[in-house]
């Protein structure tokens, strides 16, 4: 057997392994008695049958795929040990089969070999991030009281007045010449303009005569793109009454009056965008960090991350009826340039991932209850279940692994925006951290019960 070996970074080396044909034959006669062990030949025991005869009872193709696996298994660690190398415990060599012929016995492969990953950590302080100052202004109050309105609408026939925009009306559209109407349920403004002008102010029971160029999409196909004389009668004519806003629309959402509904939806918007303010500062931060420190991982890893997201895409567009070509085409891209991306993303998520773990290695962290309770919280509300529900999927499957990394950045995070330099719309930040701030009113809105906090030591 012959080696040859290339280091491609700090941390992988691809190793080109040509066995010797007595390894060949081996592999191919290891795989032969794999796959005839059961064979059944009249007159003879299951795998006892001439090999000419069980030759013919398997498929040449599969034969060599099975002799390469054998041959892989049985050499490269020996190839591995050969030039002194300790790979990475934790990640799995890579292996690309160029050839391998059973009448010559002869093969050749290479191998990716992952060394473990090198981190040394830039110096935290060395960090610096600016701040957007957050603010919840009172339009931005007046508007989520305006949706909650909406939500509480009631729809009313109406009686007293003509359509106006979004009312709901019900027509009966007759073509001239037509002995029969068509029924056609349609929100006012939102038909097409010829449509919505000449209903706009009909009263219930209203008729109007006008010339329509009905739309490609019109619900009757017969009149698609046909410009027609017709007759409009309006059958029947709805709109949603909304609520007043006073203190019994506020008690209506469960607070005791309207100017307790407006206090909570501010600290709500507050907590929402210093939320969003915290993502965006740390992510920068975390970006910083690692361009500062130095980061070297095998491509074993992010190469196995990119393709396992790649086939999680490829089976979620496929269970839409789409092929990856078909999707990445409507993404404005081709095949190449999508695995790229992803490629770029996962080397970034990679050394990001090795930026976490070891800030809150090297600076001895520790999760609470409280935090891994806080951070359940948070999964549930994104999953839209309960806390309880979450955590008892998780202790039945035991896996409490995302929550835990989840639990764990969320501090790293943290721990970095307090180290940087930090400065708020030009000025010096406050001594208090964002993140800080929305954990203060979460306790304070409602902690997290003990019951469902697993024990930061269960989850690792």
């Amino acid at each position: 057997m012959t080696v040859t070996r290339e280091d491609l970074n700090p941390c992988t080396v691809r190793l080109t392994i040509v066995p010797s044909p007595e390894q060949v034959k081996s592999s191919f006669d290891r795989a032969f008695r794999e796959m005839t062990k059961d064979a059944r030949v009249a007159g003879f025991r299951p795998g006892k049958a001439p090999r000419a005869m069980l030759e013919k009872m398997i498929h040449e193709e599969q034969w060599m795929e099975e002799a390469a696996r054998v041959l892989v298994n049985t050499t490269l660690q020996k190839a591995i040990e050969s030039e002194q190398l300790s790979p990475d415990a934790n990640t799995s060599p890579s292996v690309e089969v160029k050839s391998i012929n059973r009448a010559e016995l002869a093969a050749e492969y290479s191998a990716k070999v992952p060394l473990p990953p090198k981190v040394e950590l830039a110096d935290p302080k060395l960090l610096s991030i600016t701040l957007n100052l957050v603010e919840v202004t009172d339009e931005e109050i007046d508007q989520q009281i305006e949706q909650f309105r909406k939500g509480q609408g009631k729809r009313e026939a109406v009686t007293d007045r003509g359509i106006a925009d979004g009312d709901v009306a019900v027509l009966d559209i007759r073509a001239e010449g037509d002995s029969e109407g068509k029924r056609a349920m349609v929100i006012a403004g939102k038909t097409f303009a010829e449509l919505d002008a000449l209903i706009a102010g009909m009263h219930l029971e209203e008729i109007k005569s006008g010339e329509l160029t009905f739309p490609a999409d019109w619900s009757e196909i017969a009149w698609r793109g046909q410009t027609l004389s017709v007759t409009v009668a309006v059958q029947s004519l709805t709109a949603v009454a909304l609520p007043s806003i006073d203190d019994d629309f506020a008690k209506a959402l469960q607070t005791e009056n309207l100017d307790d509904l407006r206090t909570r939806i501010r600290e709500g918007l507050m907590q929402v965008k210093e939320d969003a303010e915290f993502e965006m500062a740390t992510d920068k931060l975390l970006d910083e960090m690692v361009a500062k420190s130095t980061i070297e991982v095998s491509d074993n890893m992010w190469e196995q991350l990119a393709d396992r997201r790649l086939r999680e895409t490829a089976e979620a567009q496929a269970q839409q009826g789409k092929s990856l070509e078909q999707y990445t085409a409507e993404l404005g891209m081709t095949i190449e340039q999508f695995v790229a991306s992803w490629n770029e993303r996962a080397q970034a998520e990679i050394k990001r991932a090795f930026v976490i773990q070891n800030l809150f290695a090297a600076n001895k962290m520790q999760l609470s209850n409280e935090e891994m309770s806080e951070e359940l919280f948070r999964m549930a509300q994104e999953n839209n279940v309960t806390a309880d529900a979450l955590y008892a999927y998780m202790q039945k499957n035991n896996d409490f692994q995302e929550l835990n990394f989840r639990a764990i950045q969320r501090k790293v995070r943290t721990f970095l925006l307090s180290q940087a330099d930090r400065k708020e719309a030009g000025v010096a930040a406050e001594t208090e951290a964002p993140e800080s701030r929305r954990a203060a009113r979460a306790k304070k809105s409602a902690a997290a019960p003990d019951a469902v906090a697993p024990d930061a030591a269960d989850a690792e």
